[in-house]
């Protein structure tokens, strides 16, 4: 190809991972991810680079690697035909009428998409747990998201390889419900925050995005894995905020998404803003330990730069001696 490479110096890179020792491509292969994923949309030229360079690694990594790559670009809108295809993910094209439409009147439900045996790949990675860095990714790329990407993010995680939270206990469940619809009726949002992230087991600034998202999609995903009905979702929807409540076209949109939302599906949101908590956790106390080890060596740096005393001689005396 004669455009330049999305990541220079890739074929320098393929050469020294087969060396004896050194192995990289699982590395590049989720750079190239990563770096593909960032963009809303590409290029014709840059789409071909992708696939020419993805399709050199695919069949050359490792199944948490894999897995890893998989459920990203499961959830991403604009995978290419040829890598979504080789991945068993469903193809853009086939994708193209939920992301028109929404998935509120097109998605498939579970009953209406065929049954596929799954490859042996599959198999061996889909007990893997996410990874807080990757959960983090899918958060932010949700959050980041508008209305029908966000629709077609949960469309795709339907059957992305991901392990979802555990579901909440039904006494509990019940409890929060109820807690949840009437702080919603006195239009307490507050209250609301709290027993949410308390009955989801999450941060209270991740409760609060979810809570004060404007789009709504993510609140629909966190009582749908409280089991909520989908009338007293309504009246959430209503009543918790009345500026949004009071118009029409938005609570049938969530209504209607709500109605094709699957509990899997919504566990596994939960799972990624509390794998997205754990990995933001793990960079702060990074950085501070960082900052403390660079104290460490400057106050080390200025011990050692003191001149050590020679044998029996005596510390010298500043001033005037008698």
């Amino acid at each position: 190809m004669t455009q330049s490479a999305p990541f220079p110096g890739f074929d320098g890179l393929m050469s020294l991972s087969r060396r004896e020792g050194i192995d990289i491509r699982p590395t590049l292969l989720r750079v190239l991810t990563d770096l593909y994923v960032q963009s809303a949309a590409h290029t014709r030229e840059e789409e071909q680079q992708f696939v020419e360079l993805t399709s050199r690694l695919i069949d050359e990594v490792d199944d948490a690697t894999l897995a890893a790559v998989r459920a990203r670009l499961s959830i991403y809108p604009h995978t290419p035909d040829a890598i979504a295809r080789r991945l068993a993910l469903r193809s853009a094209a086939e994708q193209q009428p939920a992301q028109a439409a929404t998935i509120a009147t097109h998605a498939a439900t579970p009953a209406d998409r065929p049954a596929r045996p799954a490859t042996e790949a599959e198999q061996r990675v889909a007990a893997l747990p996410m990874q807080p860095d990757d959960a983090a990714q899918i958060s932010d790329m949700f959050f980041a998201a508008a209305p029908r990407e966000r629709a077609l993010i949960l469309h795709n995680l339907a059957e992305a390889p991901l392990r979802p939270a555990v579901r909440i206990p039904a006494p509990r469940a019940k409890r929060a419900i109820e807690t949840l619809h009437m702080a919603a009726y006195a239009q307490d949002a507050e209250n609301f925050t709290a027993e949410l992230g308390d009955a989801l087991i999450l941060a209270t600034a991740t409760a609060d995005r979810v809570v004060r998202d404007p789009g709504g999609e993510p609140l629909a995903c966190a009582l749908k894995a409280l089991g909520m009905s989908g009338a007293v979702f309504e009246q959430v929807l209503m009543f918790l905020d009345p500026e949004h409540g009071s118009s029409v076209d938005w609570v049938y949109r969530l209504s209607r998404l709500y109605d094709r939302l699957d509990e899997r599906t919504a566990l596994v949101m939960i799972a990624a803003w509390r794998g997205a908590t754990v990995a933001n956790a793990r960079a702060k106390y990074r950085a501070l330990l960082h900052d403390d080890e660079r104290h460490r060596a400057r106050a080390g740096t200025s011990h050692s730069a003191r001149p050590a005393a020679q044998p029996g001689t005596l510390p010298s005396r500043t001033g005037t001696s008698r």
